[in-house]
């Protein structure tokens, strides 16, 4: 009897034993199935990462000349001489009216001191030496003095009128080339959707990748053209602003100069 009791502890613990080691092992089981689930992971996000880590980012000047090459070389070229001549006349036009842009307080200051002090002839020669149109204004109207104050005036306005023309020159090539930019950038639009229509056409099937590639380069050519207008759009505006300034004072100086004369006449009274 005692030794089957014996036998009996003996199986419950061989028992027991083995459901421990079973126990273990199946855990360490479990433990290197997410140790190897967690590495291949990590492996996965690494290879993922890997090749944009590789590739550099592109700047704005890279990609602005991949797509400007992607559209094509007729439109875009048309294009870029739009952008091209219309910066090289508003650059022209900028740096002719900054030139032209004089302080009319202190001309007419100047003019008037020589009136007072020289007399027409002096009051001229500082207008010879002054740069812009309001000296030359100024100019003529002391050239027609003698023979009147309404003679001098008619002088004036009519040399203001050839002044304005001059400050106005070539602006007119600004405005062309602002409106015709997006033009060519619709035409060659328009003409890229039909290729792309006679591409579904020949196929007989309507893929978007087939002609995916041809609108995109369609696009292209709005988009220049577009940012060209906008381009030249910004340099317009900022002329025809300044060219408003110097007229404003020009107008304002041609007052002031048949002012100063009427006075002048009035003192010496020729």
């Amino acid at each position: 009897m005692k030794k089957l009791f014996s036998i009996m502890a003996l199986a419950a613990m061989v028992f027991v034993g083995t459901l421990n080691a079973n126990a273990t092992t199946a855990q360490s089981m479990q433990t290197s199935s997410q140790a190897l689930l967690t590495a291949a992971t990590v492996s996965i996000i690494q290879d993922e990462a890997a090749p944009a880590a590789e590739e550099p980012s592109k700047g704005f000047h890279q990609e602005l000349k991949e797509r400007f090459v992607e559209g094509g070389p007729g439109f875009m070229g048309v294009i870029l001489l739009c952008l091209i001549l219309g910066l090289a006349i508003a650059i022209e036009r900028i740096i002719y009216l900054n030139l032209s842009t004089t302080n009319t307080q202190k001309l007419a200051q100047d003019v008037e001191d020589a009136l007072n002090s020289g007399g027409i002839e002096a009051a001229k020669e500082v207008c010879r030496n002054t740069k812009g149109p309001v000296a030359s204004i100024y100019y003529q109207g002391l050239d027609r003095a003698h023979e009147g104050i309404d003679i001098a005036e008619k002088a004036v306005v009519a040399y203001g009128g050839v002044q304005m023309g001059q400050l106005e020159k070539n602006v007119s090539w600004i405005s062309l080339f602002i409106a015709l930019a997006p033009m060519l950038g619709f035409m060659g639009t328009v003409i890229g959707m039909i290729f792309a229509f006679d591409k579904i056409q020949a196929a007989g099937d309507m893929n978007p990748s087939l002609v995916a590639g041809g609108i995109k380069v369609a696009l292209l050519t709005t988009v220049f053209g577009l940012i060209v207008a906008i381009i030249l759009q910004v340099f317009f505006n900022y002329i025809i602003a300044k060219i408003d300034s110097i007229v404003n004072s020009m107008e304002d100086a041609s007052i002031t100069l048949i002012d100063l004369l009427f006075d002048y006449k009035q003192k010496n009274k020729i």
